[in-house]
This record gives structure tokens, sequence and C-alpha cells, in this order.
């Protein structure tokens, strides 16, 4: 993090304490985010128009083009999310608390990542109970979530490789966790703490902000993600959660 800053702001962060660096860094992921919402208005309006258009359009055609606009203005809505988060990074995100039914989230984060894990030779595999409680958490930042743990299990794995998402709950404790594993190397012990730093990474791919923005989504929620390894020697990251939303930070 502390080079990522030197280098964006042109000045050595090394000697500033804890508290600086975290101001320095709502700073210029709050001018990221400003750089990156103006052209996501643009696609939203675009796609608004080119829906539009679509109205002229013979009707198997229009009936294929329907699902992939809602995909199209779901991510949209997800960035714009993903960017509020940017904007409010000196804290936890504030969570607007609702029912939601954990394996339609799941399900939807499979079907989005599926084809590019398939281009990799990447099986994305679900393991859901068929009878789970409703969750109350806030939907969104639970998909954030979620998307950026599969995306991180992508990335480590590269290729030919199976990720799970296992999902389990525990009403006499009180918990829900959404477990993924991959087969990919696994998370050396002395980085393990280090991973949910921001900008931290040791992928080619990525910014190092997804592991980072999980750790925020839990905190936020009362819970926690951790990492373990797995018995084929991958990685598994746990997100566990309140059943309940029982504790609330915003």
């Amino acid at each position: 993090m502390e080079k990522l800053l030197t280098a964006a702001l042109g000045q050595d962060v090394t000697q500033l304490a804890a508290e600086e660096k975290q101001r320095l860094l709502s700073r210029l992921l709050a001018r990221l985010a400003h750089e990156i919402r103006n052209p996501l208005s643009s696609l939203a309006i675009h796609v608004q128009l080119l829906e539009e258009d679509m109205t002229q359009a013979a009707p198997p055609l229009k009936a294929q083009a329907a699902g992939r606009f809602e995909i199209i203005r779901s991510e949209l809505h997800r960035l714009e999310n993903l960017m509020r988060q940017y904007l409010s990074l000196a804290a936890p995100s504030s969570v607007d608390l609702q029912t939601v039914e954990v394996a339609e989230v799941v399900r939807y984060v499979c079907e989005l990542l599926r084809p590019e894990a398939a281009e990799r030779g990447i099986e994305i595999a679900m393991d859901i109970p068929e009878a789970l409680p409703p969750l109350t958490v806030d939907p969104g930042q639970l998909k954030q979530a979620l998307i950026n743990l599969v995306i991180n299990a992508i990335q480590a794995v590269e290729r030919n490789g199976r990720i799970e998402i296992i999902v389990r709950a525990d009403p006499n404790a009180g918990t829900f966790s959404l477990q993924v594993c991959d087969n990919g190397p696994g998370v050396p012990r002395e980085r393990k703490s280090a991973i949910f730093e921001p900008f931290f990474t040791t992928k080619p791919e990525g910014s190092g902000l997804g592991l980072w923005i999980v750790q925020q989504i839990a905190t936020a929620h009362g819970g926690a993600v951790t990492v373990d390894d797995t018995a084929h020697g991958g990685a598994a990251f746990t997100l566990q959660l309140p059943l309940r939303g029982a504790k609330i930070h915003g």
C-alpha cells in the first residue's frame, strides 16, 4: 500500500502514521471512484438506448437480448454500489438489511462468473443444503463479497482447476457461512494476514482491493472473513455472518 500511495500521490508516506495513510488511501480511492463513475453513467445511458432500439427487433432476438440486458443493468448497479463503497473507505460501509435467500445469490454469482471460469478450464461447483434459513443481510454487499471471493479464486487457480462454494447455517449459534474453496497454490502462512490489507496482491491480475472489500463488508455486518488451507493444498476463504444481522456498524 505504501508504494502505491507514494507513486500515486508523489510523496513518501513510509513515515506517516497509520491514520494518515488511511486518510490518504481514502482520498486516492475517492478520486478513482470519481473517474470511474463518469463512464459508468455513460454506459447506463447507452444501454437504455440499445434497449429502445431492440424494441424493433424480431421477437426471438428480443427475448434473447432481454436476459443479457438484465445482467448488464445488474452489473452496472453493482459497480455503482462499489463506487459508493470506495467513497466511504474510512469506516465500514453502512448496510441496508433485507431478508435474502442465499441460495439465489450463490446461483446468480456462479452463473455470472461461470463463462470466465470456463474459458480457463475451471469448474465452479456449489454445495448448498436444501433447507436453509433466510439470512438478514445487505443483498448488494453480500453479492459483492461473494463475487470478489470467487474472482480471487479464479485468479489463484489460473487454469484447469476447481472452485466450490459451500453454504452452511448454524441456527443454534446464530451464524451463516459461505466458503469459497479452490485447488490453487494456497496462501503461504506468512501472508495470511497481509492478504486482507488494501492493495496487497501477489497476482498479476487484480488491484489488491477485492479481499479488503470483503473484509469491510464482513465487518459492517458484525461478521468476519478468514482464510485456511484445504486438504488438497488450495485455499478456503470463509465469510461468516450473523444469521439475523445481530451486530451492525454504520
